[in-house]
């Protein structure tokens, strides 16, 4: 088949794939609670041009990416339901587990040294935070598995010259659509915790966000928010500002105001949002852990208790919703910066479209380079931007807001 035609055939193949695999297993297609075909469809939109090469026989890497990660999703995606529907439970439940313990010690995780330098007895900082989150999840989500989204492509980076890795894992539950982790290490220079988990469409709730970082060990940043894909919290299934309101008090430290410099606060945050910018490292371990842990709960408390939507428009319109904030995020992440210095603006681009934000509209000509926050980076201080390949690219401004 030629790669025109691929390209052609591959979202139609997806979409009967996803078809023939829901119906297989005793649900129908507008059975929107399995949702796989409309969350293909809805993916399959992010790119669909290409590009020969000199012999007019190739694909371009960012669409034969795309593709392969789609076709990887379904693959995983009817794998778990032949598994779910065996009759033999005992063997599904045991290829489940496995699969569960292959991924989370993917790469050598959970690390116990750092890849830097580093004169802490501590170095892999929040490295509690990714084994306690793991923990929780296996105890209390429903039927929790790897996800695709984090192929080998994104599952691991490093930059041995910079001292510097990332390392990336990807789930999924009944309960939510995705959640991925991110643990970037590179010694007292950097450490960095990020993790985001995606309601099911099923739930009009909001997304859960986490973002940890520490500088040189002396300056440090902390961001958890449910954060809201509308504008009014009541139009939410669940509301949860009020419960969420007496654990941030109970914290003094991560009560703070985000600047306007990097995020705009009206968009995509709740009045709820624990944020703390500090330079007293006891902060992680006596505030920022328990408030970390309570809000997880609260949320996983929250999806449990909140009733399915099983309409397909009501699922697809969650669906544009985690768009949305997808594209917004994309678009003003500063961490974009540090992936770009430490492995290249190509990498970065295709992490931050098609990992971080998978959902995202991606923006023509690639990511514009924000600052990184906190003054942090790698070896020799905060990360400067990748070079251009353009004058265009050279007279973009830097975007300074998430």
């Amino acid at each position: 088949m030629k790669p025109q035609h691929l390209l052609i055939a591959a979202p139609l193949a997806l979409s009967s794939i996803a078809n023939v695999g829901v119906e297989a297993f005793g649900a129908s297609p507008s059975n929107s609670k399995t949702f796989l075909g409309s969350q293909i469809n809805t993916h399959m939109n992010m790119e669909s041009s290409f590009t020969m090469d000199s012999e007019g026989t190739g694909i371009d890497k960012q669409t034969r990416t795309t593709i392969e990660r789609k076709l990887a999703e379904a693959s995983y995606s009817l794998d778990r339901s032949f598994l779910q529907s065996s009759s033999d439970a005992p063997f599904a439940e045991q290829s489940v587990a496995a699969a569960l313990e292959k991924a989370k010690s993917e790469h050598g995780m959970p690390w116990t040294d750092t890849i830097g330098t580093t004169e802490q007895e501590n170095p892999l900082l929040y490295m509690n935070f990714w084994k306690w989150q793991l923990e929780f999840m296996q105890d209390t989500l429903t039927n929790l598995r790897p996800d695709a989204c984090a192929l080998e492509e994104y599952g691991y980076m490093d930059n041995k010259d910079k001292k510097a890795r990332i390392v990336n894992q990807c789930y999924q539950s009944d309960e939510y659509r995705k959640i991925r982790m991110t643990y970037y290490d590179a010694g007292d220079n950097t450490q960095v915790f990020n993790s985001v988990w995606y309601p099911d469409p099923a739930y009009n709730l909001p997304v859960l966000g986490i973002d940890l970082l520490a500088f040189n060990r002396k300056k440090y940043l902390a961001i958890v928010d449910f954060q809201p894909i509308h504008e009014e919290e009541s139009h939410h299934a669940t509301t949860y500002e009020d419960r969420l309101k007496p654990i941030k008090e109970k914290y003094e430290t991560l009560q703070g105001r985000m600047s306007s410099k990097f995020y705009d606060e009206t968009q995509f945050f709740s009045q709820q949002m624990l944020f703390a910018r500090f330079d007293d490292e006891d902060v992680v371990h006596n505030e920022l852990f328990p408030a970390f842990k309570q809000y997880v709960k609260l949320h996983t408390d929250i999806v449990s208790e909140t009733e399915a939507d099983e309409t397909r428009r009501g699922q697809e319109a969650i669906l544009e919703k985690q768009r949305a904030y997808d594209t917004y995020s994309a678009e003003r992440d500063p961490a974009t910066g540090l992936f770009a210095a430490m492995f290249g603006k190509e990498w970065a681009d295709d992490f931050v479209f098609n990992f971080l934000f998978s959902l995202s509209d991606r923006k023509e000509g690639g990511l514009e380079i924000p600052m990184m926050f906190g003054g942090g980076g790698g070896p020799g201080g905060p990360p400067k931007p990748a070079a251009q390949s353009s004058k265009e690219e050279k007279s973009r401004s830097f975007q300074h807001s998430k």
